[in-house]
């Protein structure tokens, strides 16, 4: 029987020190070897089950990277201090200075300036891409083409990525797919359906507090070895490790997710319903009319639902700002950037999260500039959340 991303963490056997049924926390930078001989291993690589130095391994971190892997369905994980030390970690290891890297082109706006900015000092070229072409994936491929990169769910816009077909395109060109799975945990398994690495940022639905910042890289037990050898790995020698204390309370959290997951998925397609039927151009891969909504439901974990991220297009900054800020006083939520909290967050992408695309590869990608995106919040009363939406809407004059 095949069993799902909540399950598998469910599975997991995680003992504190003293038989605690919370993993303890070890806050140490270091660790003891009784025998010289097992530190020389240790630092080979050769010593199961023991840790040597914290940006190495932590046994806290093990914990929650042990998890993820298990969530993922992927061979090893490893944690890191934020989305974007996984992202970039994850790409620098796998590039040479003249590589070159296929990206969709609407991604995070911290991704796209490292891609299209960062790397430039490395003279690694980057062709941008609408990630549901797939012939324009293939199109833009050259000899020196390393890894191609997307979300599952991308940000701002909700597009959804093929990621079997483009798994099969990477395959076929000798190269790794890399998914950013932020948007869509539990509800799609990218490594399950051939992606080669997943990413997160666990600040988001993951920890779902927004009180901390993470990340997580989550793939194969060669691939991670590589990345954290004492030698030439670029996790260990870049040193984006996570705090421990942090990667305790993370694990704590994720064995709600599923819950929460399931949560958010049900507000947000009730929201994109009601925004549909007051006639709003609303993004909602839930529905029938989203342009990548049998694509989804063909790889998804259907028990989790479509997610909890809507886009609106109200088509001016000065609209999308004037409603955000009516419907933060009206206690719908907060006009804030990030994603995955228990409350509703909203905010115009284009002067925010997607802020560092230039405007005319904004206008490109089709964002709008009055593009409005709501992380719908664990709401135990949506219809109470829509009427004070409705109002807030019926107040700036976008209904009458």
């Amino acid at each position: 029987m095949k069993s799902d991303p909540a399950t598998r963490i469910q599975d997991l056997r995680q003992f504190g020190e003293f038989g605690d049924v919370n993993p303890s926390v070890c806050d140490s930078a270091t660790f003891t070897f009784m025998q010289a001989k097992s530190m020389v291993d240790t630092f080979h690589g050769e010593a199961e089950g023991c840790f040597l130095y914290s940006r190495h391994w932590n046994p806290s971190n093990k914990y929650l990277a042990d998890a993820m892997a298990a969530m993922e369905g992927t061979e090893s994980a490893w944690v890191t201090g934020s989305g974007m030390g996984a992202i970039t970690t994850t790409i620098l290891h796998l590039i040479s200075c003249g590589d070159h890297i296929i990206s969709s082109i609407t991604t995070y706006g911290g991704t796209f300036a490292f891609l299209a900015n960062y790397l430039k000092k490395f003279r690694v070229e980057v062709s941008f891409v609408d990630i549901t072409d797939l012939k324009a994936v293939e199109a833009a491929m050259r000899p020196n083409t390393r890894l191609i990169y997307t979300e599952t769910m991308t940000n701002p816009l909700l597009q959804i990525s093929d990621i079997p077909a483009l798994a099969a395109i990477a395959n076929k060109n000798g190269i790794k797919l890399v998914v950013d799975n932020t948007f869509t945990p539990m509800i799609v398994s990218p490594a399950s359906l051939g992606a080669h690495v997943v990413v997160y940022s666990l600040t988001k639905f993951v920890n779902g507090k927004n009180d901390c910042v993470a990340g997580a890289i989550c793939s194969s037990h060669e691939f991670i070895n590589s990345m954290i050898d004492v030698n030439d790995g670029t996790a260990m020698l870049l040193g984006p490790v996570l705090d421990p204390f942090r990667s305790s309370s993370i694990l704590k959290n994720i064995h709600t997710l599923h819950i929460r997951m399931k949560q958010h998925s049900h507000n947000a397609a009730y929201l994109a319903e009601k925004f549909t039927a007051a006639g709003l151009r609303t993004i909602y891969p839930g529905l029938p009319s989203h342009p990548g909504h049998a694509l989804l439901k063909s790889m998804m974990n259907e028990q989790f639902g479509f997610g909890g991220m809507i886009a609106i297009d109200l088509e001016t900054a000065e609209n999308a700002a004037a409603l955000m800020e009516d419907m933060e006083l009206n206690d719908v939520g907060y006009l804030a950037v990030s994603l995955g909290y228990f409350k509703t967050l909203f905010s115009n992408s284009g002067k925010s999260t997607s802020s560092e695309v230039p405007e005319d590869i904004q206008r490109k990608m089709g964002l709008s500039e009055g593009l409005v995106r709501y992380s719908v919040g664990l709401d135990n009363d949506i219809e109470r959340s829509w009427l004070k939406i409705e109002q807030s809407l019926k107040k700036t004059g976008f209904l009458k």
